[in-house]
């Protein structure tokens, strides 16, 4: 089970006109949305990183005002390539990280294999990720999950980080979710 104090979120490239292109983008957009806001809710930390941003463009202006900091600029396709992600990742502490964002089959699916090479327990957003074609998306599902990535959905681990209808964070996650 995922544990807020022991939870980070992972928001991977949604940059500019490709984010637009890959499958499904605008319920992929209401997702990652869901995901930024329950993370601040939940007092959850959420790193984010823009594969290069001076090509690409920086991410999307509709997520903006729910990202702290400054996203992490890489080149690589997996993150934990990018010593500034893998020091954030050590100074935050904890060890179970969700993964949303694009392309699946190329940026999450690699730091995916990464984290777990690394010892961390991670999580896929199934209906938080998506590629240009499904069928690529399908295929890193599937090898993520083979390979030991723990596959949930947005609503369900917004859920299981609150734990509790008594929580204090009950009603404005319900808000998030409807």
């Amino acid at each position: 089970m995922l544990k807020r104090d022991n939870t980070i979120l992972v928001f991977i490239d949604v940059q500019g006109r490709l984010a637009e292109r890959v499958d499904r983008s605008e319920c992929l957009f209401g997702n990652l949305l869901r995901l930024l806001q329950g993370m601040n809710v939940l007092g959850i930390p959420v790193v984010v990183t823009e594969q290069l941003p001076e090509k690409l463009g920086p991410t999307r202006d509709e997520f903006q005002e729910f990202i702290s900091g400054s996203p992490i600029s890489k080149s690589s396709f997996g993150c934990c390539s990018e010593p500034e992600f893998l020091q954030w990742l050590e100074n935050s502490g904890r060890n179970q990280v969700i993964l949303c964002g694009i392309e699946t089959h190329i940026c999450v699916y690699q730091t995916a294999m990464e984290l777990l090479t690394a010892g961390f327990e991670v999580h896929v957003a199934t209906d938080a990720v998506s590629s240009r074609d499904p069928a690529n998306k399908a295929l890193a599902i599937r090898r993520m999950e083979n390979e030991g990535v723990k596959l949930t959905g947005t609503e369900m681990l917004l859920f299981e980080l609150l734990g509790d209808a008594k929580n204090p964070a009950f009603k404005s996650i319900l808000q998030i979710v409807k």
